[in-house]
């Protein structure tokens, strides 16, 4: 049985096109984690914990390298471009893998929906003559058009979209890194600096808001597990999973807890607008 288990994994690493490179699981492991979370639903998390959810971030973080550090080792040993449900299915049973597979296509399911909703939001506010179910079925046609490509051009389309999002948010972190010193000319002169952090206290609901809030981020992370999946289809799987897999953390700390951290220094806490932003009506001017 096991001769005849490894001759089915091997014929089936066989039949993967391996049209993934470096560059393009690094840019899939990155659009991963940074989304819809980040952009919008970060706003309703940091009204609800205080200036201490930069640190709430930075303990869903070492949850999910903890995470990613086990993945990536099965993913390692046994490459598979059927989802993480696999292992499940060979370590528990099948009923294990059965209901961990359908429970993530349920939340990934929900989760698109989500994201179109957002990203339908944001845009309506830009241009408000058009209605957001129209940005919603634009935003939705163009993921299943991309996910309908071969691997090599989901890929590109993946390489490209991420890098969008990078540069933004490395825009965001020098230019609000300059108005907390100061030194942005176009900004505040009254700015607070980091004063926002201690003004009101640092934790200011109490050390169960940090608890509550852990479910946010940990919704924030889902996506942080689709690299050790597209892995398979790269042309040596074991080097570039356990590449991916042990510098998420690096691009957790830079683009989630450096975003809180400067976001909670230029915006107070209890701003009234950051309480409903989980729905796409906060903006930053």
């Amino acid at each position: 049985m096991a001769a005849h288990q490894n001759g089915s994994e091997a014929n089936h690493s066989q039949s993967l096109k391996h049209g993934l490179k470096s560059r393009h699981l690094t840019m899939i492991s990155i659009a991963g984690v940074i989304g819809g979370s980040l952009f919008v639903g970060s706003g309703s998390i940091i009204y609800n914990t205080g200036p201490v959810v930069f640190l709430t971030y930075a303990l869903g973080g070492l949850l999910v390298w903890f995470i990613m550090r086990m993945l990536g080792e099965m993913a390692v040993l046994n490459p598979d471009s059927g989802s993480f449900s696999t292992y499940a299915d060979r370590a528990i049973g099948r009923w294990a893998g059965f209901s961990i597979g359908w429970l993530y296509w349920c939340t990934l399911a929900m989760l698109m929906g989500w994201e179109a909703y957002v990203a339908g939001k944001i845009l309506n506010n830009w241009f408000p003559f058009i209605p957001i179910w129209v940005y919603m079925v634009v935003v939705i046609g163009a993921l299943v058009v991309v996910n309908l490509q071969n691997v090599k051009n989901y890929g590109e389309f993946e390489f490209w979209f991420a890098l969008v999002k990078v540069i933004a948010i490395v825009i965001f972190l020098v230019i609000g890194s300059l108005a907390i010193m100061h030194l942005w000319p176009w900004g505040n002169p009254a700015a607070s600096g980091i004063s926002n952090l201690t003004s009101q206290g640092f934790m200011p609901n109490g050390g169960s808001s940090v608890i509550t809030a852990l479910l946010g981020v940990m919704f924030a992370y889902i996506g942080a597990e689709i690299v050790t999946v597209a892995a398979a289809e790269s042309a040596n799987p074991s080097k570039e999973i356990r590449k991916a897999s042990n510098s998420v953390v690096w691009r957790i700390i830079l683009f989630y807890v450096g975003s809180m951290f400067v976001a909670v220094c230029l915006i107070p806490h209890n701003n009234e607008l950051l309480k409903d932003s989980t729905w796409g009506t906060y903006s930053l001017h």
